[in-house]
C-alpha cells in the first residue's frame, strides 16, 4: 500500500543569515616589506614557502597516516549518519510489514489463523520540526568538517615546526662541533706556550675548562634531537625510532622567502576552520529554535494498514480475506505551555551564547594572526642583527687567537672571544630556525592548508587503509602520494 499526502507546511524557526563580526580593515604591519596583502599561497604553502622535498614527503605521510586526523574523519562520518537519520524522519516514520500464524484448539475444534499486512504511520511536518532537524544536522555535519579541517591545519603546521626544530638542533650540533674544534686549537696553543715557559699553566687550564664545557652541550642537544624525531614519528602514526634513516643526514634550516603573501583580515572568515565551525554551530542552533517552537502546536498524523487474514494459508489475498484501515489524528500538548515555552527561550539563549562565542572566535583569530605576523617580522629583523654580530664575533676569535699566538694579548681575551663566539653562533642557528618556525605559525594562524581536501566531498573523507586506496582519490591526493 502506498499513501501519498501533500501538505503545505510552514517553518517556525528564524531566518538564519551568517552574523556580522568585527574584522579589521587591514593588518597592523601591512606596510612591512616582508609581507603583502596579496592572496596567500594556498593550499600547499609548505611546498611553496620552503621548497624542501623531505618536508613535503613528511607532510604527505602525516596526511595519510596520522591517527588524530583519522579520528576526525570518523567524526565526520558519524555526523553524516545523523543527517541521514534526520532526512529519513521526514518520510513515514513507521513502515512495517507484519505477519503471524497461529494454531489453537477451541471446543474440540482445531483452528488456524494467518495474518499478513503492511502498516504505515506518518506524522506530517506541518510546522517544520523535521525540516528544522535536517537543517540542524546539516549544519552540525558542516561544523564537523570544519573541525576536520582544523585538525588538518594543525597537523601540517606541527609537522613543519618539528621538522624545522630538528634541522635547527642539527645546525646547533654542527655549531657546537665547530666551536669544539676552535677551542681545541686554542687549548693546544695555550698548552704549547705553557710547556715552552712563555705563559703559566693557567692559560691551558682555562682553555681546557672552556673546551669541556662546550663538549658538555652536545649530549643535551643529541637528546633533544631524538625527542623531536620521536614526536615527529607520532604525528606520522609510526612508532618512535622509525624515522632515523630519513633524518639521519643533517641539512640546513629551511629558509623563508623574502616576502610572504598574507591576504586581508577579512579572509580569515573563510579560511580559518575554527571560525567556520563556530558559524556552523550557530546555524545549527538557530534551526533548533524552530524545532522548539513547533512543539507549541499540534502534531498531525495519518496511519494506514492493508493486509489479509484467513483461516487457511492458501486463502490469503483471496475473496473476503482482505483487510484495511485508515485513520488520522492529532496530538497537542495543550497544558504544557510553560515547559515548551521555556524550551524555546532555552534554545534562543543558547543561540545568543553561540553568537557571542562566534564573535569571540573571530576576535581571537585576528589576534592570533596579528601576533604571528609581528613575530615573523621581528624574527626577521632580529636575524639580520644576529648575523652581523656572529660575523663580527668570528672575526674577533681569529684576531684574538693570532694576537695571543704572537704574544700581543693575554689569554683572557681569547677566552672571552671564544665564549662569546660559541654563544653567538648558537644563537644564530636558533634565530634562523625561529624565522622559519614563525612563518609556519603565520600560515597556521591564517588557516591555510585545509584546501587540499576541498575537491573531496565529506563522504570521501574516509581513513585510507592503503596507499592504493588513496591513489584512487582525486586531485591533491594523487599528487601527494604518487611515487
Amino acid at each position: 500500500m502506498t499513501i501519498s499526502v501533500a501538505v503545505a507546511g510552514c517553518t517556525l524557526g528564524p531566518d538564519y543569515l551568517p552574523p556580522a563580526a568585527p574584522v579589521a580593515d587591514n593588518w597592523i604591519e601591512h606596510g612591512a616589506a616582508e609581507v603583502s596583502s596579496n592572496a596567500p599561497m594556498m593550499p600547499l604553502w609548505w611546498e611553496q614557502a620552503f621548497s624542501d622535498p623531505l618536508l613535503d614527503e613528511l607532510v604527505a605521510l602525516a596526511l595519510e597516516q596520522n591517527l588524530s586526523l583519522r579520528s576526525a574523519t570518523l567524526r565526520v562520518m558519524q555526523s553524516q549518519q545523523v543527517l541521514a537519520i534526520a532526512v529519513g524522519n521526514q518520510f513515514p516514520q513507521l513502515q512495517q510489514l507484519t505477519g503471524s500464524a497461529a494454531r489453537f484448539k477451541e471446543s474440540n475444534i482445531i483452528l488456524e489463523d494467518y495474518d499478513v499486512g503492511f502498516n504505515v504511520s506518518w506524522e506530517l511536518d506541518m510546522w517544520g520540526r523535521f525540516r528544522g532537524e535536517v537543517r540542524t544536522a546539516a549544519a552540525s555535519m558542516e561544523a564537523s568538517v570544519a573541525a576536520y579541517d582544523g585538525v588538518l591545519v594543525s597537523l601540517v603546521a606541527q609537522v613543519a615546526q618539528i621538522y624545522i626544530q630538528i634541522r635547527t638542533t642539527q645546525s646547533r650540533l654542527e655549531v657546537a662541533q665547530q666551536n669544539i674544534q676552535l677551542q681545541s686549537q686554542s687549548f693546544h696553543i695555550a698548552r704549547a706556550k705553557a710547556d715552552a715557559g712563555e705563559v703559566s699553566d693557567l692559560d691551558a687550564e682555562q682553555a681546557e675548562s672552556l673546551l669541556y664545557n662546550t663538549k658538555a652541550i652536545v649530549p643535551g642537544l643529541e637528546s633533544t634531537l631524538q625527542q623531536l624525531k620521536n614526536a615527529l614519528s607520532v604525528l606520522l602514526g609510526r612508532p618512535p625510532g622509525s624515522l632515523g634513516a630519513m633524518l639521519e643526514v643533517a641539512k640546513g634550516i629551511p629558509s623563508a622567502p623574502p616576502q610572504v603573501a598574507i591576504g586581508m583580515p577579512q579572509d580569515l572568515l573563510r579560511q580559518r576552520p575554527d571560525i567556520r565551525g563556530a558559524e556552523r554551530l550557530l546555524a545549527a542552533q538557530g534551526a533548533q529554535i524552530g524545532v522548539a517552537r513547533a512543539d507549541l502546536y499540534p502534531a498531525f498524523s495519518i496511519a494506514g494498514a492493508i493486509g489479509s487474514r484467513a483461516t487457511e494459508i492458501g486463502q490469503l489475498f483471496e475473496g473476503e480475506t482482505e483487510t484495511w484501515s485508515i485513520a488520522g489524528g492529532f496530538v497537542w500538548n495543550l497544558f504544557n505551555y510553560g515547559r515548551l515555552r521555556s524550551n524555546v527561550r532555552l534554545q534562543d539563549a543558547r543561540f545568543q551564547q553561540l553568537l557571542e562565542d562566534y564573535r569571540q572566535t573571530v576576535l581571537d583569530a585576528q589576534v592570533d594572526a596579528e601576533n604571528a605576523i609581528v613575530a615573523y617580522l621581528k624574527s626577521h629583523q632580529q636575524l639580520v642583527m644576529i648575523e652581523r654580530a656572529a660575523s663580527a664575533s668570528r672575526r674577533s676569535v681569529e684576531l684574538s687567537t693570532a694576537q695571543y699566538t704572537n704574544g700581543l694579548v693575554g689569554f683572557n681575551t681569547v677566552i672571552t672571544t671564544l665564549t662569546a663566539d660559541a654563544n653567538q653562533q648558537d644563537q644564530l642557528a636558533q634565530s634562523r630556525g625561529a624565522v622559519a618556525a614563525s612563518l609556519v605559525q603565520v600560515y597556521r594562524a591564517l588557516g591555510g592548508g585545509w584546501e587540499v581536501r576541498e575537491n573531496l566531498s565529506p563522504l570521501e573523507l574516509v581513513p585510507p587503509e592503503t596507499r592504493e586506496e588513496m591513489l584512487q582519490r582525486t586531485g591533491y591526493w594523487r599528487k601527494v602520494f604518487q611515487e
